[in-house]
């Protein structure tokens, strides 16, 4: 039995919680993840037994078309989420706080994230950050709101980090180290560790009692999380944590010539797909 049916077998008809992924780290289970943006794609997910959608930030590059995730505001993402919740019935629907949304202080954190649980019907949300952002997480934590904590790339600072690099080595590795443990503390429910060390990710993982959930952080993580695109092969040059397992791009290209010969030719619309 794979762990997201497992997973699922604890939510039959209705959603699945925080509670469920705490319990699924307990048994041992590995679940994965992968970002939604539209009710359609969600509801492709949803039934193939994903039990958690993210709605992440990345819509800036791979939705609106921009070069990062910084130009991204929480009225672009309202929408993506609330139609992603739609789509789903049974995954839980985590959104992205963009960036700007919540670093300035605990208040404007919660008011963020009060208009994603109430106008868009999210679940959760993710935020970036390790000590700097505790407040923000007790604060949320305390308000109701469930937290998913983002460690190492985090994309809203690359600016910092001068590009996107691999994080975590050597000293750094022991500050991220209790940066984890300060946001279990704090109240998050899960953590995504983002391009960091094999190692290093796996003693987070053995270290905490909330799910890691792994992006280019090797296999020993609780969890997997991947941008749909970059999975089903829409993104031309993935990272190399990447496995794309389609060439949905390629699948397009086809389609779409095939229809535009159709079309020159007179062949479509045929008689069958005219209405008498």
């Amino acid at each position: 039995m794979s762990s997201s049916t497992t997973l699922y077998g604890g939510a039959q008809g209705r959603r699945v919680t925080v509670r469920d992924l705490a319990a699924a780290k307990e048994r041992g289970e590995r679940w994965a993840m992968l970002t939604a943006y539209d009710a359609m794609t969600a509801r492709v997910f949803d039934e193939a037994g994903i039990p958690v959608l993210l709605v992440g930030d990345s819509a800036g590059m791979v939705v609106y078309g921009h070069e990062s995730t910084l130009p991204v505001t929480v009225d672009d993402l309202l929408p993506l989420t609330a139609a992603v919740v739609r789509g789903s019935s049974r995954a839980l629907v985590v959104a992205d706080l963009p960036f700007g949304s919540y670093q300035a202080s605990p208040a404007q954190a919660l008011e963020s994230a009060a208009r994603f649980m109430k106008e868009a019907g999210a679940h959760a949300v993710k935020l970036e950050g390790g000590r700097r952002i505790l407040p923000q997480v007790e604060t949320l934590v305390s308000a109701g709101v469930p937290v998913m904590a983002h460690l190492g790339l985090t994309p809203q600072s690359v600016n910092v980090f001068g590009g996107y690099r691999v994080q975590g080595r050597g000293q750094a590795g022991d500050e991220l180290m209790a940066d984890a443990k300060d946001l279990e503390r704090a109240g998050a429910f899960s953590v995504v560790l983002e391009c960091v060390p094999g190692d290093l990710a796996q003693r987070v993982t053995t270290s905490l009692a909330i799910p890691t959930i792994g992006i280019g952080a090797g296999a020993a993580t609780d969890a997997q999380v991947l941008v749909w695109q970059d999975l089903m092969g829409l993104t031309p040059r993935p990272a190399k944590f990447v496995k794309q397992y389609a060439d949905l791009a390629a699948t397009m290209d086809r389609a779409a010539r095939a229809y535009a010969d159709d079309v020159r030719s007179g062949a479509f619309p045929s008689p069958e797909h005219t209405y008498l």
